[in-house]
């Protein structure tokens, strides 16, 4: 089944003005979370929250601290409690990512997502946030209940990028260790999950090799501080958070 990608410019369609996306910090610290009410205490350079939750108030708080605000919505999988859930066709939803209320989406058919992601994307621009994290965009590596190949995953990654960079807005690669090296001449950094946990982190010399940020988060407790010291090695910014990002459990890598 062939992708149908609408490549028309958003700043001009929808009437954006685009501009350069601002880049990421170089040595970040970052903190994130997408539960609760925000700690903004910290003094990280980076705050990833979430997008829909976070208020336009917010994230000028944010700013007037200095942070560089990162808008997270998710780009592969439908969420039940989202205020734009019923705007997804039944039949583009496929089987449970694992997670409750949380469907992989059919990548295949961006005439159909075009529109509800390019306004969650516009959502993020107008609450003037610095840069996307678009989550579950390796749909191809898991069972979504839909074949999906790497390349057609490539092909809907890039688009995300591209669409997110109409808006002036810089974007985070979100896991996908397997395609960080075709994917880095289109995003600005990385956000990965336990890359040390499961011995992946070396993928994205691509990204470290072009100044661009890795983030690195990992949950097992056992691991902290040791994979610290990985991190470093690599030039990978590395915190210990909870499963569940709520802002309880946040151990920086010294």
């Amino acid at each position: 089944m062939a992708l149908s990608f609408i490549v028309a410019p958003l700043a001009i369609a929808r009437g954006w003005v685009a501009a350069k996306p601002p880049a990421l910090p170089a040595h970040p610290t970052w903190y994130w979370q997408l539960s609760g009410r925000i700690d903004n205490g910290h003094r990280a350079t980076i705050y990833d929250v979430d997008g829909f939750d976070t208020s336009t108030a917010e994230v000028a708080r944010l700013h007037r601290l200095s942070r560089f605000v990162v808008c997270y919505i998710d780009v592969g999988t439908w969420e039940q409690f989202r205020p734009d859930a019923g705007r997804f066709p039944r039949s583009l939803l496929g089987r449970s990512n694992g997670w409750p209320g949380e469907r992989w989406l059919d990548i295949h058919r961006l005439h159909e997502l075009d529109p509800i992601m390019r306004a969650r994307f516009e959502m993020c621009a107008r609450k003037h946030f610095d840069a996307v994290e678009p989550d579950n965009i390796d749909g191809y590596a898991n069972r979504s209940g839909f074949p999906i190949t790497a390349r057609e995953q490539l092909r809907y990654d890039e688009w995300v990028a591209g669409a997110v960079h109409a808006l002036g807005l810089a974007v985070l690669q979100k896991n996908d260790p397997g395609q960080a090296r075709a994917l880095e001449a289109h995003f600005d950094g990385v956000l990965d999950e336990q890359c040390n946990q499961y011995h992946e982190c070396g993928a994205f010399e691509p990204y470290l090799t072009a100044g661009k940020p890795v983030l690195d988060a990992e949950y097992k407790r056992s691991l902290y501080p040791a994979f610290c010291a990985n991190d470093a090695r690599l030039g990978i910014a590395g915190v210990l958070y909870g499963p569940s990002l709520d802002g309880r459990l946040y151990r920086p890598c010294p």
